[in-house]
């Protein structure tokens, strides 16, 4: 952040009362590429990781050029599909580990 600060012209020879000036620099847009290669690699239902990486590059590439709002949406949908495809992967993972565990006790109950 920067400040700036100068004064409004008062009376010729007299500085008038002081103005403060703030430049926030705008955050760059996040493209979530690590959570989409994760998601690509680890939880892949529906091809929503594949999705949420091209996504997450595109964003890259607009961010590189200076499309800050394009890089913006392409961030957002990738945020989108990494959410989706991260809890259908955790829901497919407990009904595994749920399945599994009735099959190894009716195994092992006989």
């Amino acid at each position: 952040m920067n400040i700036c600060i100068s004064h409004t012209a008062g009376k010729p020879g007299q500085l008038g009362p002081p103005v403060v000036r703030y430049t926030v620099a705008a955050e760059a847009p996040k493209d979530h590429v690590l959570w989409s290669l994760f998601t690509f690699v680890y939880s892949n239902p529906f091809c929503l990781g594949l999705v949420a990486l091209i996504y997450s590059i595109k964003a890259r590439d607009r961010k590189w050029v200076g499309d800050v709002e394009g890089a913006r949406t392409y961030g957002e949908s990738a945020r989108r599909f990494n959410i989706w495809a991260t809890a259908l992967g955790a829901v497919v993972f407990v009904i595994s580990v749920i399945v599994l565990a009735v099959r190894l006790a009716a195994i092992y109950s006989r």
